[in-house]
Parts: structure tokens; C-alpha cells; sequence
């Protein structure tokens, strides 16, 4: 059985949040994923269709009395489907009368739900897999799912091309992101009729029954946020997997290599002038690391003019950026990825 301390907020909890200071959110994670994101309607209710050309028409040189062989490219349909966080939360009555600010009171338990949608919408854009958890939806990582070993000039026409070995074949691997927002790209989906991110609705005072089954009275409100994945060109984003976490921050692994092998096989470095926005996503760890390897190579950077870590201004926030792309870290990239599997 639940205890009722962990279910509802208790009278500690309000003059906690009551006090002369303002609540710390210790649990609160790092994930500007979500600032950088675009979002935009479905064009088929909760499904967002997508017709991806996978070849294109041949040609022929002409001769005199000779016709011309008909040809059309080839085109693969692609659905994307939405799926619905929802969370509801419930203050007893008589602990609002206690409250010295009853409304900040419930805008301190709002802040938590808020908290923890962000988080799990953060993680989801990248780990969540509609073949095993079916109700959510497509995330990044279930796309570029596995790294090609053929050459590249003759790489696939799929995700896996745009995937780079980081050589880790253990458990405790992660993940380096080049993700390239924008409608001809990447961008997150809500269904027709809803809205882009979490809405939240006063439900007012109604009777809750607790663990044991005695009804209290309790202002209750219900958050929901109706959100999927696309992406439209699998050239525009670039997957470094299979890093090592160990080998990394024992020093074995030269994330300066990997960076370029990423930068390299991304289409969007080539400015071809359709509106987009790039961002680099790593976590803490690793980009600890690419600190330290950038401190090596300043040296190298004055003499050579070789790339090193640089700083700019996005949005009024002072970042680093790699070739002029901001790199973002993300709590919501984890140390405990699987190794990903080779294609040829």
C-alpha cells in the first residue's frame, strides 16, 4: 500500500514552500533539447505523413531516331505518430486554509509536474521506441539505430550512414548529437486540436478517496502534453555512438576525432540556405572531456589555426560552440547505452 506522504503533499511539504525563501528544485536537470526545439501541427490528425524520395529518375543521352526510355523516382511513405504525458495532482482543501498564499502554494505543486514532464519529454525525444513502449513515441536514438561499416562514398540511403563508431562494445556507452531542427529536418509534432507543450487544467474541488479508502475533499488539476517526432531527412543529423564512458575519462578516446567524423557526414554544415538550427547535444561527462582535450590543443590552435572550442551568444546565454554550432549539454543523455550494432 502507497503512503499517503509520498501520494498527496502534506503539511510539511506547504511550509516548506511557504517559507521567506523560495523553493530550490534540487531534482530540477539540464535539458535546453527542449528550448531549442520546433514544434508544429500534424497534417494528418495525430499522425504527421511524410513521403521521403529514396531515388531518382534516370537519364540518357540522346541520339538521332532514337527515343527516350521513360523513368520517375522512387518515393517511401513515413508515419509519425503522437503519444500524451499526463499527470493530475490533488491538495487537500484544509491544507490550502493553512497556506499563508493558498495560490502560491499551488503553483509550487504545479512547478514539480512541470518538472518531471520536461524531463521524461527530454529523455523521450531521444530514447523512446514505439516497438516497445507503443502508447509513446519515435524517438532519435530507435532511428539511427546501428553504424555502417561499408565505405562511405558508397554508403546507404538510410539512418545508419549518418551514424559514427565511437568503438565502445560494452554497456556503459553513450551518445554525441548533431540534430539539425527545422521543418525540412527535425522538429517535434502535437496533434491537430491541441497545442505545443504542457496544458494544464483546474479541475476545481473534488472528493478524493485515499489508501484507505476515506474521501477527502482536494483542488485537483490535470497537466497533459500531446507531442511526437519527425524527421523529414535523416542526412541532417549525425549519431556518435558506442563512446566508452570509461575508456573516455581514462583518456583512450580522442572525442576531437570523433567530433569531426560527425561534423563531416552532417548535410546542414553546408548552409544551403533553408531556415534551420543546429545544436551539438552531449552530457556532462563527455563534455568535461572535450574541455580538457580543448585545453591540449590551444597551443596547436595558435600555431596551426586547427578548430578548437569556441563561445558565443544564443539567445542572450553565453555557450561553447564547435565550428560555429553551440553545444548543448543534456542530463537527458544517459552512460548506460547498449553498443549499437554494425551494417553493411
Amino acid at each position: 500500500m502507497a503512503i499517503i506522504g509520498q501520494t498527496y503533499p502534506q503539511l510539511i511539504d506547504a511550509h516548506k514552500a511557504s517559507g521567506p525563501g523560495q523553493v530550490i528544485e534540487l531534482l530540477a536537470q539540464d535539458n535546453p533539447i527542449l528550448d531549442d526545439a520546433i514544434a508544429r501541427q500534424c497534417n494528418m490528425g495525430a499522425v504527421e505523413r511524410t513521403m521521403i524520395r529514396t531515388g531518382l529518375p534516370t537519364t540518357t543521352w540522346g541520339r538521332l531516331y532514337k527515343g527516350v526510355p521513360q523513368s520517375k523516382s522512387t518515393m517511401q511513405q513515413v508515419d509519425d505518430t503522437t503519444g500524451f504525458l499526463e499527470a493530475r495532482s490533488a491538495i487537500d482543501t484544509r491544507l490550502l486554509k493553512l497556506a499563508k498564499d493558498p495560490a502560491k502554494q499551488r503553483l509550487v505543486d504545479s512547478a514539480q509536474y512541470f518538472e518531471a514532464m520536461n524531463q521524461e519529454m527530454a529523455a523521450g525525444i531521444f530514447y523512446h521506441d514505439i516497438a516497445t513502449t507503443p502508447e509513446k513515441f519515435k524517438g532519435l536514438a530507435s532511428r539511427y539505430d546501428a553504424y555502417y561499416t561499408g565505405a562511405k562514398s558508397g554508403a546507404p540511403k538510410k539512418a545508419d550512414a549518418q551514424v559514427v563508431d565511437g568503438g565502445g562494445r560494452g554497456s556503459d556507452n553513450t551518445s554525441i548529437w548533431f540534430v539539425t531542427w527545422g521543418d525540412h529536418a527535425t522538429s517535434l509534432i502535437y496533434p491537430e486540436g491541441t497545442t505545443a507543450g504542457v496544458t494544464m487544467q483546474d479541475k476545481g474541488e473534488e472528493p478524493v478517496l485515499n489508501d484507505l479508502g476515506n474521501t477527502f475533499y482536494a483542488k485537483v488539476a490535470t497537466y497533459e502534453w500531446h507531442i511526437g517526432l519527425t524527421v523529414k531527412d535523416w542526412r541532417y543529423n549525425v549519431r556518435i555512438g558506442n563512446i566508452d564512458v570509461s575508456d573516455m575519462l581514462a583518456g583512450n578516446i580522442d572525442v576531437w576525432a570523433l567530433l569531426r567524423d560527425g561534423y563531416y557526414r552532417l548535410k546542414s554544415r553546408r548552409r544551403n540556405g533553408v531556415a534551420s538550427r543546429i545544436a551539438i547535444y552531449m552530457n556532462t561527462d563527455v563534455l568535461s572531456v572535450l574541455d580538457a582535450q580543448s585545453t591540449d590543443r590551444a597551443l596547436t590552435t595558435a600555431r596551426n589555426n586547427t578548430v578548437s572550442l569556441g563561445q558565443a551568444q544564443v539567445e542572450g546565454k553565453e555557450v561553447r560552440t564547435y565550428r560555429g554550432i553551440p553545444i548543448r549539454e543534456t542530463d537527458a543523455l544517459l552512460n548506460t547505452e547498449a553498443a549499437l550494432p554494425a551494417t553493411t
